[in-house]
């Protein structure tokens, strides 16, 4: 497994030894948390997004955001703020499009659009109106000038460190297929606020495509559509390069689960001679991929396919792959899929899992799994946990509902099973989970008893519960 250093605390008595142990030390206490010793705060339910020991939200229709931490440590920098309408943007005639906030470095993104085809972004702190000391400038600039002739149908704005992608879907009236056309840009926007780093294509105008991208590291962009089309992004005065194409065993509506915003850290030259002043953590780009994969039928009998993947494959490669690589070549090995209900509830943390699993196949309770990919899980646990190396066999359906037949994983892991607390899904108890470096947060509905025509229901109030567990 690959070391990162990681600066030092002023006091340099402290030996790298006792810091190392005090790493395994951590790592083994997550095979060993008391989901039943927990503080709680109240939290709505809508809009959730979590980042750096923060939750915020957005909402469109309103024009609206919020942001505020989740029982701050003293150490931790707070952010608590509320956006009314009219406040995230105020020039004339604009519509919001999307807005990403990055508490970790004080850091919210707005992209807005003027008209329907003018699009601008913003950058800023979160707390104050003021221009982000890092930034280049107040506004990151489009460089393609074929949006004259395009509308911004939808947005997405992503983040990591230096790095924001804006991707769009366009609409041109000129063009006469009835596929659409979208663009992706990237900035780092500490440095430049123009880029050359453009990507744009076709994609097919059908309810069950979808395009998403995701940040490896702060040198390459992973693009999904049906496949994985991996990305160098170190020159930003030109088009990213591409590096090999991952493709996927059946066709897939598929996304990128959002982890927490990790930056690279650089390697050192001269490991034994920092050894006074850094101590290590695992290297960022090792760091796990989450894909959720999906169909386009929303019925009882419809699944989610939940894809773990080590990020390894996307970095062992020696030189530019010519061809596609076969899902065969790259995945069973690399990967471990889950099969959920439609409603999924899972996320990642590093090299750690957490996700809500059915008890049994009639899918009414439901169990919180951790699970940790790390290669140093096994050491680590001490006998705690259950180690998971035999590969695994489900059987998915592909983005049109119909069956793709089934795949077989073997991705090995440490698995933890909360299995003395059990969630009703039937009533929707378990609203959302979140797993950091340091906790664990579950937001469970506060359910009000009450009867509908004679029968008795639960109607869930609209503040629910936020559970906090510390490791």
């Amino acid at each position: 497994m690959r070391l990162l250093p990681v600066p030092n605390t002023p006091d340099n008595s402290f030996p790298v030894s006792k810091r190392l142990q005090l790493l395994r030390d951590k790592a083994h206490a997550w095979f060993n948390v008391d989901i039943h010793s927990f503080e709680s705060v109240s939290h709505p339910y809508r809009g959730k997004r979590f980042a750096g020991g923060h939750l915020y939200s957005w909402n469109a229709q309103e024009d609206t955001a919020t942001i505020f931490p989740i029982l701050p440590k003293p150490s931790q920098q707070s952010i608590q703020r509320n956006w009314l309408p009219g406040t995230l943007c105020s020039v004339h005639h604009s519509y919001n499009l999307d807005v990403f906030m990055d508490p970790t470095q004080n850091l919210i993104v707005v992209v807005y659009v003027v008209d329907y085809k003018t699009v601008y972004i913003n950058l800023g702190t979160l707390d104050g109106d003021v221009i982000h000391p890092q930034a280049a400038g107040e506004r990151l600039l489009l460089l393609d000038d074929s949006e004259k002739h395009h509308k911004t149908i939808n947005a997405k704005l992503k983040g990591l460190g230096r790095h924001i992608a804006l991707w769009r879907r366009l609409d041109d009236e000129n063009w006469t297929s009835s596929d659409e056309k979208w663009q992706l840009q990237i900035w780092d926007w500490q440095h430049s606020t123009t880029s050359n780093s453009i990507l744009s294509g076709v994609v097919s105008n059908r309810p069950n495509t979808t395009i998403d991208f995701c940040f490896l590291g702060n040198n390459r962009l992973l693009v999904i559509i049906d496949n994985l089309k991996l990305y160098s992004i170190e020159d930003m005065s030109q088009a990213p390069g591409l590096l090999a194409c991952f493709l996927m065993p059946v066709s897939l509506m598929l996304w990128c689960l959002p982890g927490l915003p990790i930056d690279d850290i650089g390697h050192s030259s001269q490991p034994q001679m920092q050894a006074q002043q850094m101590m290590y953590t695992s290297d960022p780009t090792h760091r796990l991929l989450c894909l959720i994969g999906s169909s386009s039928r929303t019925d009882s009998f419809s699944s989610t396919q939940v894809i773990i993947i080590s990020p390894r494959i996307f970095f062992d490669l020696d030189r530019m792959a010519a061809t596609p690589i076969p899902w065969q070549h790259w995945g069973p090995l690399n990967a471990r899929i889950f099969r959920h209900p439609y409603h999924f509830k899972v996320h990642i943390s590093g090299n750690r899992v957490l996700q809500a699993l059915p008890v049994g196949t009639r899918n009414s309770e439901f169990m919180l799994h951790l699970m940790d990919f790390s290669p140093l899980a096994v050491t680590n646990r001490r006998g705690l946990g259950r180690v998971v190396k035999e590969p695994s066999t489900i059987y998915i359906s592909d983005s049109t509902g119909r069956s793709g037949g089934s795949l077989t994983t073997s991705l090995p892991y440490v698995q933890v099973v909360f299995s003395d607390r059990k969630f009703d899904s039937a009533e929707s108890e378990l609203e959302d989970i979140w797993i950091d470096e340091d906790r664990i947060y579950m937001l469970n509905a506060d359910l009000e008893p009450t009867t509908f025509r004679g029968d008795p229901v639960f109607v869930k109030r609209p503040i629910g519960k936020l559970e906090v567990i510390d490791v």
